[in-house]
């Protein structure tokens, strides 16, 4: 789906500028808020409202932000950008964007997200001290997210960005066949 990235970068970026110099904000805020419009825009019902030709643009902005919680849809600088999206039939594309406002916000703080696959559940301490290590090794602030994939058998597979550190049990015998087949 290169084409939809290409398409929703400068909307992220633009939005991440506003964001940026917002006082009365802070990114987190409007990370928040992207999220959740992301959220409400793969619902197959906003989705069947947004694409109808018998709703109006307005009702259409009005749905988007009802269906928000967050306090920041309030600000006139997230109306305009729901507005904008509506104007320009991009209200699909909100995924993507929150995706690409949220790299953009992890690299303007020096951080990444950090995807853990383990075979077991790690403990809070396990966890901690695993965070440390590839903090340490990747130089940076990692946000994790743990999954459980039974299939490792043992160990973790680690996913930074584009990069993947793969420790698992099913790697390691993987790496053994092919060594043992070549």
């Amino acid at each position: 789906m290169a084409e939809l990235a290409t398409i929703a970068r400068p909307y992220a970026e633009a939005l991440f500028g506003v964001a940026s110099t917002d006082r009365a904000a802070d990114l987190a805020a409007w990370s928040a808020l992207v999220q959740e419009l992301a959220q409400v825009a793969r619902l197959p019902e906003v989705l069947s409202i947004v694409s109808s030709p018998k709703v109006g643009r307005q009702q259409v902005v009005d749905v988007l932000l009802a269906a928000l919680k967050s306090p920041a849809k309030d600000s006139s600088a997230a109306k305009n950008f729901v507005q904008m999206l509506v104007e320009n039939h991009r209200v699909q594309l909100l995924p993507e964007i929150a995706a690409q406002f949220d790299a953009l916000k992890n690299a303007h703080e020096g951080a990444a997200d950090v995807t853990i696959e383990s075979a077991f559940a790690l403990d809070g301490q396990s966890l901690a001290d695993l965070v440390a290590a590839l903090e340490r090794k990747f130089q940076r602030k990692l946000k994790p997210a743990v999954k459980l994939e039974p299939a490792l058998i043992g160990g973790v597979r680690v996913t930074v960005g584009d990069e993947v550190l793969d420790t698992s049990v099913r790697a390691r015998l993987a790496a053994m066949q092919t060594a043992l087949t070549a």
